[in-house]
């Protein structure tokens, strides 16, 4: 145990092998704080942060030298936005910030490829903390958001039609839900509404929408609390206040899906990040073990990874800094895990799980570009021999506890000599339009570097 400021601060196990933890890296300063972190089709990171129009630009970081550029401002604030990619890779931000609780009407597009901005028509109403879900046809709708005050939540869902970049007005499906919801792609192509509230629900998205009831989880409110989706799987991890170390899962392929408990983290955690990783496990960093809303004098900074397997924890290396409200965490290609920001924190981290220090890394001689749902394609690897596991997982886009375009896909596949003949998702159900990072995995659990795939719309 270690003493921080007076604070009981639960650290990583000492001398452990760095194969048996992973470790961290040395804490980098960075201009702003990264409250708002995607990573990009060319592997780069952007970023913005806090309250940040008018006096710094977004950001990009590129992981492989360390550098960090400025990008064109978009004309207003996009703190408190929701974000999603379209299937082309360009990212849609929903709402921004005008104060605390009160939210802007404005939409825009950015094209990482050219690094600009292109205003989108307004929405109906000014949203702060919305959600985007990128939808099986490539469309985005947006839920929720407050407009001019603590609880006005716009109860308007709008769908984004990607084709002629208008909105779509789901008046069949008004419904107040809470800023940020949890929101999924079902395996079915209804959109699951998994927390922070306990009553989840499920969304038509047809025509102008309706919702229908599902089950109830069996904890209370998740405030701050990570949602993620394994292969139809989704899973809320921790939360509330005081925050609470237990986990649910539901399986939306389930012919009558219902929330069950799994295995507890070895702490309560609030206001922490949840990464997927490649080998299938997820990444729990950061988060306050505290009750209030953003406890910095309880922080947590023990990583831990949950193995869906196996239904275990194990706890993992400790960074330096207090991850909290305003920080994020991304999965990048070369396997490694960025943990940034929090609150008036304009620093970051870079965590190495164990699986780079267990040997000899898998490699890719090359993967297509794009991919349909429905086919099967070649990976031309010298590694296929060993390799166990093929996964595809959408590229991050995280605020605020929550990657709104994170997703894992397991892909089954046959051996060949020098390559692997891999199955595509079986629809965009499964695997929404975009881009998204194919990492092999060998019999070692070993990860190779990931490499952009495309996996196209209908």
């Amino acid at each position: 145990m270690a003493l921080l400021m007076g604070a009981l601060v639960l650290a990583g196990p000492a001398r452990a092998a760095p194969s048996d933890v992973g470790t961290w890296s040395s804490v980098m300063t960075w201009p702003i704080s990264a409250t708002h972190t995607h990573l990009q089709p060319d592997g780069k990171v952007m970023f913005f942060g806090e309250f940040d129009e008018g006096a710094d630009p977004p950001r990009r970081w590129d992981p492989v030298t360390n550098s960090v550029t400025s990008l064109p401002r978009p004309g207003y604030n996009i703190f408190c936005s929701g974000h999603s990619y379209l299937a082309d890779g360009r990212l849609l931000v929903t709402g921004g910030h005008i104060a605390s609780h009160i939210g802007l009407a404005d939409a825009s597009l950015f094209n990482p490829f050219t690094s600009s901005w292109a205003r989108l028509p307004d929405m109906n109403e000014g949203r702060w903390y919305p959600t985007n879900t990128t939808l099986p046809n490539g469309d985005v709708m947006v839920l929720s958001g407050e407009v001019n005050g603590s609880g006005d939540i716009d109860t308007l869902p709008q769908r984004f039609l990607a084709s002629t970049q208008t909105w779509r007005n789901m008046t069949g499906a008004v419904l107040k839900l809470p800023y940020y919801p949890r929101m999924f792609v079902a395996p079915d192509g209804r959109l699951f509404y998994a927390g922070p509230q306990r009553q989840s629900r499920w969304m038509s998205t047809s025509g102008t929408g309706s919702w229908s009831t599902g089950p109830s989880s069996s904890f209370g409110s998740r405030t701050y609390g990570p949602a993620v989706i394994l292969d139809g799987r989704v899973f809320i991890i921790g939360g509330g206040d005081p925050p609470t170390p237990t986990v649910e899962t539901i399986d939306l392929n389930a012919s009558s899906p219902s929330w069950r408990y799994v295995a507890s983290m070895s702490v309560a955690r609030r206001q922490h990040n949840a990464t997927i990783l490649p080998d299938g496990r997820v990444l729990v960093t950061g988060g306050s073990r505290g009750s209030g809303f953003d406890n910095s004098g309880s922080p947590v900074l023990y990583a831990e990874l949950y193995d869906p397997a196996t239904n275990r924890w194990t706890r993992l290396a400790s960074n330096t800094e207090y991850r909290g409200y305003h920080s994020t965490a991304v999965l990048l290609p070369d396997g490694r895990v960025l943990s940034a920001g929090g609150r008036n924190k304009h620093t970051a981290e870079v965590f190495s799980p164990p699986y780079l220090y267990k040997g000899a890394r898998p490699a890719v001689s090359s993967v297509p570009g794009t991919v349909a749902p429905g086919t099967s394609f070649t990976v031309s690897t010298p590694d296929a021999g060993r390799i166990t596991r093929v996964s595809l997982i959408a590229i991050a886009s995280v605020t605020h506890a929550f990657d709104q375009n994170q997703r894992l896909v397991t892909l089954g596949f046959t051996r060949g000599s020098g390559s692997l003949t891999v199955t595509a998702p079986a629809n965009n159900n499964v695997a929404p339009p975009g881009y998204y990072q194919l990492f092999l995995v060998n019999d070692a659990g070993v990860s190779s570097v990931g490499k952009m795939v495309r996996i196209t719309a209908p």
